[in-house]
Parts: structure tokens; C-alpha cells; sequence
């Protein structure tokens, strides 16, 4: 389902091919697992230090990142990259020209993309980023 609104972001004759948006499952899963791996982290540094209570390392680190993913998740899941037969436009009003992007390659469950100048830009929190790659690629390519 293509966003209604995009059609005054687009040049004259231009096409939508695709919308990647963060996928909620995916959002989760990255935050659980930060948090997983920075209490293991925390506790093991308490133990190191010799702190007699090294399970509040993962609780705050359950916490912590809990809290800070519950709040951004709306703003993460809103985010919406589109595909158009040029460009890949993005929140925030970017847009880049396909024959400006220099690499893309999936990074975990996101997609950088580099242009030619050195600019980076990351589609986050995606359930399918090769696929995601490959659409790109392919459109970058087909334009050539």
C-alpha cells in the first residue's frame, strides 16, 4: 500500500515502485536483544568489580533500553522510505538521484546506503533487507 501523500514529493512524470517501512517485529527483536546483550554486559562488569548485586545490570539494561524503545517506536515505525523510478526518497525530505548512490548492502536488519560524495543514509528495522537491496540495486540499475 503506497502512502496517498507522497504524489506532491514527486517530479513531474515520475513512478512509485515501492515503500520499505520498519517492520514492528524486527523493531522489537533488535531492542530485546540490545538489551539482553548490554545486561550480560553490565552484570559482568558489576562482578568485576566486585559489586554484590550484579542482577541490577540487567535490570537496568532491560529498563533502560525498554523505556527508550517504547518511546521512539512510533517515530521508528512511522519512517518510510519510497522507491521511485529515479530516486529513493526518505524522511526528512531526502531524496537521492540514483545515479548518486554509490553502494547499498544490508547491515543486520537495516540498509545503508552510500552516495558518491560520502553521504549515508539507514533504512532501519527491516523484516527482508536483502530483498530490500536487491530492489534498489535493480532499480538503480534499470535507469542506467
Amino acid at each position: 500500500m503506497f502512502d496517498p501523500t507522497l504524489s506532491a514529493d514527486l517530479e513531474d512524470g515520475e513512478t512509485v515502485q515501492a515503500q520499505f517501512r520498519a517492520d514492528r517485529g524486527t523493531y522489537i527483536k533488535a531492542h530485546v536483544l540490545l538489551a539482553v546483550i548490554a545486561g550480560v554486559g553490565a552484570s559482568l562488569v558489576l562482578v568485576l568489580l566486585g559489586n554484590p548485586y550484579p542482577w541490577v545490570g540487567i535490570v537496568a539494561a532491560l529498563l533502560g533500553i525498554g523505556v527508550r524503545g517504547a518511546y521512539l517506536m512510533g517515530e521508528e515505525l512511522r519512517a518510510t522510505w519510497t522507491l521511485t523510478d529515479r530516486a529513493l526518497m526518505g524522511p526528512g525530505g531526502r531524496r537521492v538521484l540514483f545515479e548518486n548512490i554509490d553502494k547499498a548492502r544490508k547491515l543486520g536488519a537495516a540498509v545503508q546506503i552510500i552516495t558518491r560524495s560520502g553521504d549515508k543514509h539507514l533504512i532501519k528495522f527491516l523484516a527482508e533487507p536483502d530483498a530490500v537491496v536487491a530492489r534498489i540495486l535493480t532499480a538503480k540499475g534499470a535507469r542506467r
